[in-house]
């Protein structure tokens, strides 16, 4: 939200200080960032579909490396695995290592809220 309500207040003030052209400016602006983010989030899909799915090296390296608040991507950019969604549950996902450990964790409006380390037995 904030995003794009930078961008509007953006084309906004263009259009009102320069007319057209600022408004024809400020839209590429916007085009132009629109596609640095489409690049970015498909060069961090290329990456995870060289790896197997929802496979960490360690998973509580991984889980000491969470913080509330990291969104999809920015998981599966430092994974690079993306992870695989719990049946049963709105937005849960897990990750694991060889040994059996698993990093489940959940998502609320696109965030990470928690995350719970389950151990092999």
């Amino acid at each position: 939200m904030v995003g794009w309500s930078l961008a509007a207040v953006l084309a906004f003030a263009s259009w009102q200080v320069y007319g057209g052209r600022g408004l024809a400016l400020a839209v590429s602006a916007i085009a132009f960032w629109l596609i640095l983010q489409f690049n970015r989030t498909v060069r961090v899909m290329k990456l995870a579909a060289q790896n197997p799915l929802a496979h960490v090296p360690s998973a509580v390296m991984f889980q000491a490396g969470l913080r509330p608040g990291l969104t999809m991507l920015q998981i599966v950019s430092g994974t690079r695995s993306l992870g695989r969604k719990v049946e049963g549950t709105q937005d849960d996902w897990v990750w694991s290592d060889e040994g059996g450990n698993r990093v489940r964790l959940h998502f609320e409006r696109g965030r990470l809220a928690t995350w719970q380390l389950e151990r092999a037995a």
